[in-house]
């Protein structure tokens, strides 16, 4: 099974799991409406691509780490669509969940992802001490990845926070808002596959960055009907920019870089060619779009992601 469908089949159990009598149906529906349909399920992807560097050894936690966190993605965008926010009416090409279901629902839809990530990530980490691809102490790291890639004081969680801030760092920003779970999905999957997660906390780090570079830039040349959501948000709202600083040349200078950094940041494995031909292809996607030669292709874009 490739690795999209393995995502998206793992994706479905979880959201799945949910279902009972006693499950406020809203809720439920619109726990559904923020995961599917997906983007370009980059996280999991790398996630899946880290473990599949090793062999793969236990593809049950390799999954179950690759759901988590695509959850808390998905959780972060539901949020961060809310008014407080970005006040975005559509996200993946259709209505955000707060105009599909109302705020309150989608606050609580946004939460319940979060819990239902760490509920994933608990299940697989089990299975690994008790498979043995783990030992206990190794299994605490699984939870400790992932609350780092989203909590303060470098997660999503302080990304999104510094939105709030008179005077925003850009590098931090966008290691903190974008970067911190990606480099969560890297070590997550070196995890899944009985390595130490730490060796690969750069190479997610750098593609993570690559990403919110590419965002800043699709944000002032992306038309909406092909990303997916509003463009020209962040000039709007005063949201920090590095295209806005930068200028297109020089973003697309800085993402070049990046991705090259990516590339070199991948650790000795057996399959590390196979993850460094990954880290180019994506690469050359995010490039294009930023030259404004592919911005349709939707795997390109973080908008659709």
């Amino acid at each position: 099974m490739n690795s999209d469908r393995r995502i998206e089949r793992v994706l479905l159990a979880a959201i799945e799991s949910l279902s009972s009598p006693a499950a406020p149906p809203g809720l439920l529906a619109a726990t559904h409406h923020a995961v599917f349909p997906g983007g370009a399920r980059v996280r999991p992807r790398l996630c899946l691509a880290v473990a599949s560097a090793y062999g793969d050894p236990a593809p049950e936690v390799a999954d179950a780490a690759a759901a988590a966190v695509e959850l808390i993605h998905c959780a972060s965008l539901v949020h961060d669509d809310l008014p407080c926010f970005d006040d975005a009416p559509i996200r993946r090409g259709q209505p955000s969940v707060h105009r599909a279901f109302g705020e309150p629902v989608a606050v609580l839809a946004g939460d319940q992802l979060i819990v239902l990530a760490f509920e994933a990530l608990a299940r697989g980490a089990f299975h690994a001490v008790a498979s043995g691809v783990t030992d206990a102490r190794r299994g605490v790291r699984f939870f400790e990845a992932l609350a780092a890639g989203v909590g303060m004081p470098q997660g999503i969680i302080a990304g999104q926070a510094w939105e709030s801030e008179a005077k925003v760092p850009l590098s931090t920003y966008r290691r903190a808002k974008t970067g911190a779970l990606f480099e969560a999905a890297a070590t997550l999957g070196a995890l899944s596959a009985g390595q130490d997660g730490a060796a690969w906390g750069d190479l997610g780090q750098r593609i993570g960055e690559a990403y919110q570079v590419a965002d800043d830039v699709l944000d002032l040349i992306g038309q909406p009907e092909d990303m997916g959501k509003p463009a020209g948000r962040d000039g709007a709202l005063g949201r920090p920019n590095t295209a806005l600083e930068l200028g297109i040349s020089g973003t697309t200078r800085l993402l070049q870089r990046l991705i090259q950094d990516a590339v070199d940041a991948v650790p000795h494995c057996p399959r590390a060619d196979d993850v460094r031909a990954w880290a180019v292809e994506l690469g050359e996607r995010l490039l294009r779009a930023c030259r404004g030669r592919a911005v349709t292709e939707p795997v390109s874009t973080e908008q659709r992601c």
